[in-house]
């Protein structure tokens, strides 16, 4: 694949798997020549933190961060102190990943995500500056601090390299990104397509700040489902994609896919969806759908599909393996 020595791969991680076996692929990633490794916590199916640990301690060089953290459960003061406390453990190896959250989720445990947008800079601008070893005073509309640092007792006080990444997918929370982030985290199921706009909105941001986006990371998730078996791997994704369909049909739409088959799934699909209305959907999906907003197929279908979303300016394609052989997916891209 052209440019494969230049792009770092990554691997996202959710909780598909015991955390040990788990490990022992993150472990096979970095002998494989994989530079990072990203924790979700979208869900509450795995806090974050406690795997990125692990990850941490069994492996020397891969980077670990969280895809992602929200920026409401934790104050920014806890949220600096855990992420200190994981450099203290790697130092230079751990990113901070923060994204927005989501509803119904954050209603049902009592967080009115009221604007999103100053809620994340306020969070952004307290804890970069406590990570970076300053006492920090701040009264905003979320974040209230009194003179407050990272209170080392015992360890050297130094600031910690924890560069902050936004997990954004909207075009407002992409241009506050490039105003304030030292990377975006760009989402999954969305065509390449979609990056072009992300890039005139990350654009929009840095220049406010006075920079450019190529200082930018940009790593982004992609879904991966890859087989010898063509119609094994499409199958895999055709799931996922469906259940997308029915959930965020906007985004969707934004990626190209036909407003039919919007249409038709949306007519199958009820709120929460069952299992057996997604599996009905799904045959509605054709092939050309999964494989505009996944990389899906045989290792030589995967690969191109991938190289598209690095052409469109990702820096660095986080792998979200489908599939029980995560190792083979490894392999395709190592």
């Amino acid at each position: 694949m052209a440019g494969n020595m230049q792009v770092g791969y990554g691997i996202y991680v959710q909780d598909a798997h015991p955390i040990r076996e788990a490990m022992k692929t993150v472990q096979y990633a970095e002998t494989c020549g994989f530079t990072s490794v990203w924790q979700a916590e979208s869900r509450l199916a795995r806090e974050a933190t406690v795997p990125m640990a692990v990850f941490l301690t069994h492996t020397e060089r891969i980077k670990v961060g969280s895809g992602v953290v929200n920026n409401w459960t934790r104050n920014p003061a806890l949220l600096a102190s855990t992420f200190s406390t994981l450099d203290d453990l790697a130092p230079g190896r751990v990113i901070l990943g923060i994204g927005a959250w989501w509803d119904p989720l954050a209603s049902q445990v009592g967080i009115n995500r009221i604007k999103p947008l100053t809620a994340m800079r306020e969070t952004v601008q307290t804890v970069r500056a406590l990570l970076n070893n300053e006492t920090v005073t701040f009264d905003g509309e979320f974040v209230h601090l009194d003179g407050v640092a990272l209170d080392y007792v015992h360890q050297e006080r130094r600031p910690k390299d924890v560069p902050i990444y936004i997990g954004a997918t909207g075009m407002k929370m992409m241009e506050l990104t490039g105003e304030v982030a030292d990377g975006v985290l760009l989402n999954y199921l969305v065509a390449p397509s979609y990056n072009e706009r992300a890039m005139e909105a990350l654009a929009r941001g840095a220049d406010r700040a006075g920079r450019t986006v190529d200082e930018l990371d940009r790593p982004q998730l992609i879904v991966c489902s890859v087989s010898d078996n063509r119609r094994a791997a499409l199958d895999g994704a055709r799931m996922l994609v469906t259940q997308y369909l029915g959930q965020q049909p906007h985004i969707m739409k934004a990626s190209g896919v036909p407003q039919e088959v919007l249409d038709d799934v949306g007519n199958l699909l009820s709120w929460p969806a069952t299992h057996d209305e997604v599996a009905a959907a799904s045959k509605l999906v054709p092939d050309e759908v999964v494989q505009l907003i996944t990389a899906s197929g045989t290792p030589e279908e995967c690969r191109t599909k991938v190289a598209e979303y690095v052409a469109n300016g990702c820096t660095s394609p986080i792998l979200y393996p489908l599939g029980p052989d995560v190792r083979f997916m490894i392999d395709a891209f190592s």
